[in-house]
C-alpha cells in the first residue's frame, strides 16, 4: 500500500507559537481520515502544511513523495496539482459563473483543448449533481450548492489526495450529511481523503479512522480504520 502522507516528529509553528508538536502521522492511499478538535486546535494548520502553505518547523514530513522540509518554491505547484482542496469558505470567484470558475482552474493547470475542458467540467458537475447550475453565479447558490461546486473544482484534475477543511461547518445537518456522503464516495473510488471537522454527529454516523487535536498534540481517538466499500 502506498503511503500518501508521512509525518515523523513534526512541529508546526505559526507566528512564533507552536501550534502542534511531535506529530506522527501516516495515511495510506485510498484511506479516509477525520481530524477532529476544537476551533484553534491546529487542524487547519496541519492541513495547510500538506500543501505547503504553512512550513514544517521541524521533523520529517512527506506528502505525495515530496519532502516538505526541503521542498523548493518551484516544486510547490507540482505538489498542489496532486491535491484537491475543499475550503470551508468556498473561495469561488464571484465575478464569473460556475462554468468559468472551473474553466479557470483547468486553464491555470495547463488544459488547452476547449472540448476536453468542457467534457471535464460537465463530468465533475454531473458527479456532484450540479450540472444544471453551471450558468449560475456563485452568489445565486445556497451554501450546500456552493460546497458541491467546490468539491467538483477540487476533483477536476483527479487528485491523489483530497483535503477538506471543515466542509460542513456552514451547512445545515441534512446538507452536511449529503456533502460527507459525497466525500466518502470519492474515497471509495480510490482518492485519499482527509477531513477536519468538529461535527461529532458526522463522525459517529459515518465512521472512519479518526485523530484528535488537543493541547498541541494529535492522538488516536480510538476509532478503528474502517475499510471503504
Amino acid at each position: 500500500m502506498k503511503t500518501v502522507v508521512k509525518y515523523k516528529n513534526v512541529d508546526i509553528v505559526r507566528q512564533d507559537i507552536r501550534v502542534l508538536k511531535h506529530i506522527d502521522l501516516s495515511v495510506e492511499a485510498g484511506e479516509f481520515l477525520y481530524i477532529t478538535g476544537k476551533v484553534g486546535s491546529g487542524k487547519s494548520s496541519l492541513l495547510k502544511t500538506m500543501y505547503a502553505e504553512v512550513p514544517v518547523a521541524s521533523g520529517h514530513a512527506e506528502v505525495l513523495g515530496y519532502d516538505l522540509t526541503s521542498i523548493k518554491t518551484r516544486q510547490i505547484p507540482f505538489l498542489r496539482r496532486g491535491i484537491g482542496i475543499v475550503f470551508q469558505d468556498f473561495r469561488l470567484l464571484n465575478d464569473r459563473n460556475i462554468y468559468h470558475n472551473l474553466e479557470f482552474v483547468l486553464k491555470a493547470t495547463g488544459w488547452k483543448d476547449k472540448a476536453e475542458i468542457e467534457d471535464r467540467i460537465e463530468d465533475r458537475l454531473r458527479q456532484v449533481g450540479m450540472l444544471n447550475k453551471s450558468y449560475k453565479m456563485p452568489y445565486e447558490l445556497s451554501g450546500g450548492e456552493q460546497q458541491r461546486i467546490v468539491i467538483a473544482r477540487a476533483m477536476l484534475n483527479d487528485p491523489d489526495l483530497l483535503l477538506a477543511d471543515e466542509p460542513t461547518g456552514n451547512l445545515d445537518p441534512s446538507t452536511a450529511r449529503q456533502i460527507m456522503e459525497r466525500l466518502h464516495e470519492i474515497c471509495a473510488s480510490g482518492t485519499t481523503v482527509i477531513v477536519t471537522t468538529h461535527n461529532e454527529t458526522i463522525t459517529a454516523s459515518m465512521p472512519a479512522r479518526t485523530l484528535h487535536c488537543d493541547n498541541r498534540m494529535i492522538s488516536d481517538s480510538g476509532t478503528d480504520r474502517v475499510p471503504q466499500q
